[in-house]
């Protein structure tokens, strides 16, 4: 096949190819890094890159399967990892100027276990500063821009890796979710984005070890390749007091499951949020699928009052909690949205985040008895479609003002504050051919189950195969 063709491959079959010595991982990575270089000037995705340290990688993993030697699951697998995610003698950015020249002496816990696993690392991708707003921009790097079509955003914050895996600049990429960081970039791009289950991957270092909403995740072309990275990222961790103590071989079990019989919540705008008539015409055609899976879909939604209060207050606290001492000293060179999601921190009271919390283990309790009635809610990712990547935030949806820059995010983040795994899937594209995802999601824990669905629906629609003329020259 060709270079193209090869790097477009899902990793599950790449890696087969590189266990198989069809080819070899340094044949891979000169493949992936001459897509690097004819794509990534246009899309800006990949922001640091170590050709040297990859291919000296990529050369011991072939002599090492040369002497028979078993490396891991993702043995050849190249990748960039988040900016946002510390690599040891690599620079970790962050997306702000104030780490514009920083290099970590340690890995983080998800790149180390990438690293250990056999994966290739060539460099890191574009996320917004520190990781604010669903929209990849910063003042270092500029913005990354979406592979369909280059006038538009790519999502965030996970933005530089969907249009890397999208582009097939890499085979696998990680990155993080607290408000859809996973989720709505995989949306925007066509490709698959996981956010786990708090403690399904575990998360070091991490300033706040003992709140659920920040999680580290995989994002991939397919849903087995999704399984394949949580076969090495997933597992308890001494260092994370939140891990699930189930191994990593979970997700070696297979995706096939019959579905029959099986109650689906359909909810078409998550209890009455604003929706674009692009994205809602895209998830309505996708219902049948489901029902042909066999299926049982009702239109069901959870009661997620309070969702908002509680998301909203405990981002506020985290950013206050991380970020705090660092505003202190560097508000000059810290984005205006930053400022505000941390001087928003400082203005809470004991008693709004005692509410806050409150508030969060009751929903959770609705969400358990609704979950015992439905196994899966199904839900629009993103409630707009992509928009001009110079705009950094969207402002109103239907004629609804939103109040602030991360509010037009509340199908993601609502369920983020939900504690349950969840997923985008490509789900086709709207009229003038942009990207979108739908999402699944599961009960608490239920991981395994979310990528079971994922995939049945995925084999049954098979969007993911559709890339963009950028790289394929026709769709």
């Amino acid at each position: 096949m060709s270079d193209t063709d090869l790097c477009l491959q899902p990793a599950t079959v790449i890696a087969r190819l590189i266990r198989q010595r069809t080819v070899s991982a340094g044949e891979v990575l000169a493949a992936h890094l001459q897509r690097i270089a004819d794509v990534n000037p246009q899309v800006n995705a990949i922001v640091t890159l170590d050709i040297d340290g990859a291919q000296a990688r990529a050369r011991a993993i072939d002599e090492a399967l040369d002497r028979g030697e078993d490396l891991g699951p993702l043995a050849g697998l190249p990748v960039a990892h988040k900016d946002l995610a510390e690599t040891k003698g690599m620079r970790t950015t962050y997306g702000s100027p104030i780490f514009a020249d920083f290099v970590p002496d340690f890995d983080a816990l998800i790149v180390a276990r990438l690293k250990a696993a056999g994966a290739v690392t060539l460099g890191k991708t574009n996320t917004p500063e520190f990781g604010a707003g669903s929209q990849t921009f910063n003042p270092i790097f500029g913005p990354t821009r979406n592979p369909y079509d280059l006038s538009k955003t790519c999502g965030g914050s996970s933005g530089g890796a969907a249009v890397a895996l999208a582009c097939g600049m890499i085979a696998i990429a990680d990155g993080s979710d607290l408000g859809g960081s996973l989720r709505n970039p995989a949306g925007y791009c066509n490709v698959v984005g996981f956010r786990p289950s708090p403690g399904r991957v575990p998360v070091w270092p991490d300033p706040t070890p003992f709140l659920p909403f920040a999680v580290d995740g995989p994002m991939a072309r397919t849903v087995a390749d999704i399984a394949l990275m949580l076969q090495a990222i997933a597992g308890p961790d001494p260092r994370a007091p939140l891990s699930i103590s189930e191994p990593a071989t979970l997700f070696a079990q297979s995706l096939e499951r019959d579905f029959r019989g099986v109650r689906i919540a359909w909810s078409p705008d998550l209890g009455g949020l604003p929706v674009d008539s692009r994205v809602s015409e895209v998830i309505a055609a996708q219902r049948d699928i489901f029902v042909q899976l066999g299926c049982h879909v009702e239109e069901a939604t959870p009661d997620l009052r309070d969702a908002d209060e509680i998301f909203q207050v405990m981002r506020a606290f985290r950013y206050e909690l991380t970020l705090g001492e660092l505003l202190d000293r560097e508000r000059h060179r810290m984005k205006d949205t930053v400022i505000w999601n941390i001087e928003a921190g400082r203005a809470l009271s004991g008693p709004q985040i005692g509410r806050a919390m409150r508030l969060h283990a009751a929903l959770l309790g609705r969400l358990y008895d609704f979950m015992q009635t439905y196994e899966f809610i199904v839900a629009p990712v993103s409630q707009v479609p992509p928009f001009p990547v110079e705009q950094p935030y969207i402002t109103e949806i239907n004629g609804v003002p939103m109040s602030n820059y991360i509010e037009w995010m509340r199908s993601c983040y609502y369920i983020s504050v939900c504690n349950v795994p969840a997923i985008s899937v490509p789900a086709g594209f709207t009229r003038d051919g942009l990207p979108v995802g739908i999402q699944i999601i599961g009960r608490p824990r239920a991981d395994l189950e979310v990528l079971q669905l994922a995939h049945a629906f995925e084999q049954a629609t098979q969007y993911w195969r559709q890339h963009p003329k950028l790289v394929t020259g026709c769709n």
